[in-house]
């Protein structure tokens, strides 16, 4: 998650759906032809420039923060506030701290407590939270009396907040500590899992990993362990399949199917289709059907980028492309 000014309180970005009072606000809000970018001078002051790097709002905030959804966080004298494309300061900077807008909605925090703006400046969530998390599936976790609920965008609670820990909805579920020990439950709070295990990940494709007994596995959105717990290492589905570890680095598919055998040393993630490995010391790249495409012989590989990649051997560093020729130029 990105933080926005360092040395302020660690906050989170909160997503919520625009409402028409909203809407009817967005034409007074100009964007430029070309997306404006924060940038810092000499005198450490941050301001905006466009694509030629032209400064379009003048260097003389503390901080600033990437446009989002027409707006900018920006800091000035120690409180925070939104501009627009123009620079114009549409919410005043009156806030110890604020998050960037996604779906119409603005963390921030006043008197130590933190709730949400919409894109008028109006409190949509009052300010009474020791802390919240970003907006998933329409959920946002909060922070009352040191323990974790959810609230919906009306700022409902439609989870108690009565959880150690928890994560952020992902489809359709997440993640909750209890008892020192991880389960997962769905939108209404319905116990999904029992609260069994030592530590999860979010669900991915359909499937979260989930560790018991120090061992990885992982379960579906039943709570059923699909593919058991009996890696040594593991982490989550992306692209049709999850990097695992037993005896040796390889690759699962959804079944748990191993498609790319536990057998190297290291492993990356699949990046253009390809990912480097390393065995007994040396490097390659293996595809998405366990095919060493790139042999384990270089002492070093570095990621694939416009058909090349860098590699080294020997001590002499070379490019090669995608077949293992040596490229020259």
């Amino acid at each position: 998650m990105k933080k926005l000014f360092i040395g302020l309180t660690i906050l989170s970005i909160v997503y919520a759906a625009p409402n028409d009072n909203v809407k009817a606000q967005e034409a007074k809000w100009k964007t430029p032809d070309a997306p404006l970018k924060r940038k810092r001078d000499l005198s450490g002051k941050w301001g905006f420039v466009d694509e030629r790097s032209k400064e379009v709002i003048p260097f003389k905030y503390d901080g600033a923060d990437e446009f989002s959804e027409g707006l900018a966080t920006v800091q000035l004298e120690g409180k925070c506030g939104f501009i627009d494309a123009t620079g114009l300061e549409v919410i005043p900077c009156r806030y110890e701290n604020a998050e960037s807008f996604y779906e119409g909605l603005a963390k921030v925090r006043h008197d130590g407590k933190c709730g949400f703006i919409d894109r008028t400046g109006r409190e949509a969530i009052p300010c009474k939270y020791e802390d919240a998390k970003p907006f998933s599936e329409g959920l946002a976790q909060v922070v009352l009396n040191g323990k974790c609920g959810f609230i919906d965008k009306t700022g409902r609670e439609v989870i108690q907040c009565k959880y150690h820990n928890a994560g952020s909805f992902c489809e359709g579920l997440v993640r909750v500590w209890s008892n020192c020990k991880w389960g997962f439950v769905d939108k209404t709070g319905m116990q999904v899992t029992p609260f069994k295990y030592d530590e999860t990940r979010p669900f991915s494709e359909g499937l979260a990993l989930v560790v018991l007994d120090g061992k990885y596995g992982f379960i579906d959105q039943t709570g059923a362990e699909t593919i058991p717990c009996k890696y040594e290492d593991a982490s989550s589905f992306s692209g049709g399949l999850a990097k695992v570890y037993l005896n040796g680095w390889g690759f699962i598919n959804h079944t748990g199917h191993e498609i790319i055998p536990c057998k190297y040393d290291g492993a990356g993630t699949f990046y253009k289709y390809l990912s480097r490995v390393v065995r007994n010391g040396k490097w390659g790249f293996v595809d998405k059907t366990g095919h060493e495409v790139i042999p384990c012989t270089y002492d070093y590989v570095k990621l694939f980028s416009d058909g090349v990649a860098e590699v080294e051997m020997d001590g002499q560093w070379f490019k090669i492309d995608k077949l293992g020729n040596r490229v020259d130029h």
